[in-house]
């Protein structure tokens, strides 16, 4: 994999890049700041612009990279939060999130989703008590199973950024890509058809929406929201078009799957088989990566899976925490499900 280390002067020069955004903006959710954050990306040092541009462009790598050596002041950062729905660590974390959109912005165009997070660009990934048996970023007593990031859904992010800012336990993201070599023709020939259905992950249901939002909503008669819960209802009905699983160049191909939202075709044998094929193929190549503090870990979403170990969390202030940010390459192609053209929230 490969790994940029900042030097010296580049964590200066990138100090300096961020005191001056932070004097203009308090949040790293301010649209403006979000606008012109593809301009500030440009005054970043060049060894780290020709990285990204590097990664963005050539795909003969593991689809993963790391820029590593950032600074976290772990005593300034504060305690791991205990939800998300409070944000109550927006300024002592602004820089490190606003260090995040840049790097996406030289990606492409961050993004967010009105079910996800209650719409927020920058997303926590932490554990929260009462999720701990669930399939989200924020479970911890069960591994997160392998997954592209939002696969069910056509507008899916291009590349995802971690962030990580706390991992004292040493929990690892688990990254893995396919060998295209190790399936048979006909097998990717049938996943290249139109023969399955994902359904959303957890974390776009209604279930998972805070209470704050939910109050908000009602009392404003806003149903933009609201009709978009109902898209997802819809999704999870499996009221919807089949996809196929892989796409692009047969001999290099991209990966749509997220396996534990996937059901068994129990009609199309051929197709049930490749598929078995696609995630023992994919199994044997998975790998552990323990983020440190101040680790930036950059994923291609069409390239390569990833998931989490389980651990236990011990919800005392010191569990392990990540950011994340969604990019896209074209954000045109969802102007459809976009309240205006400058809207970056996915309804």
């Amino acid at each position: 994999m490969s790994r940029l280390v900042l030097s010296h002067q580049e964590i200066s020069d990138i100090q300096s890049l961020l005191k001056d955004i932070t004097s203009h903006y308090n949040s790293v959710e301010d649209h403006d700041f979000i606008k012109d954050s593809c301009l500030y990306a440009q005054e970043l040092p060049w060894r780290i612009r020709e990285f990204i541009n590097n990664f963005r462009l050539i795909e003969n790598n593991l689809g993963t990279c790391i820029i590593s050596g950032y600074p976290i002041d772990d005593y300034k950062i504060g305690l791991t939060p205990s939800h998300w729905k409070w944000k109550a660590d927006a300024l002592h974390t602004l820089e490190e999130q606003i260090l995040l959109v840049l790097y996406g912005s030289l990606l492409g165009e961050v993004f967010g989703w009105s079910t996800q997070q209650d719409g927020y660009i920058v997303h926590d990934i932490f554990p929260i008590q009462s999720h701990e048996n669930e399939q989200l970023g924020s479970g911890s007593s069960q591994s997160l199973w392998w997954h592209n990031e939002d696969a069910f859904h056509p507008y899916r992010a291009d590349y995802v950024i971690f962030l990580c800012l706390r991992n004292p336990d040493k929990v690892a993201t688990t990254i893995g890509n396919l060998n295209v070599e190790q399936l048979k023709k006909e097998q990717i020939q049938a996943l290249f058809e139109p023969n399955f259905y994902i359904r959303p992950d957890e974390s776009h249901l209604e279930k998972n929406e805070s209470e704050i939002r939910k109050k908000s909503r009602e009392n404003d008669g806003s149903n933009l929201i609201t009709l978009s819960y109902e898209k997802i209802n819809k999704m999870n009905s499996c009221a919807g078009d089949k996809i196929s699983v892989l796409f692009g160049s047969p001999e290099s191909p991209y990966l749509r799957l997220d396996p534990y939202f996937m059901d068994q075709l129990n009609n199309n044998e051929e197709a049930q088989n490749a598929f078995d094929a696609l995630v023992r193929a994919i199994d044997g190549n998975i790998e552990p990566i323990t983020l440190q503090p101040g680790d930036y870990c950059l994923i291609d979403n069409f390239r390569v899976v990833h998931g989490r170990n389980s651990f236990k969390a011990n919800y005392d202030g010191k569990d392990r925490w990540l950011k994340r940010v969604n990019i896209t390459k074209d954000l045109r192609k969802s102007r459809d499900s976009r309240s205006t053209s400058t809207s970056r929230i996915i309804l």
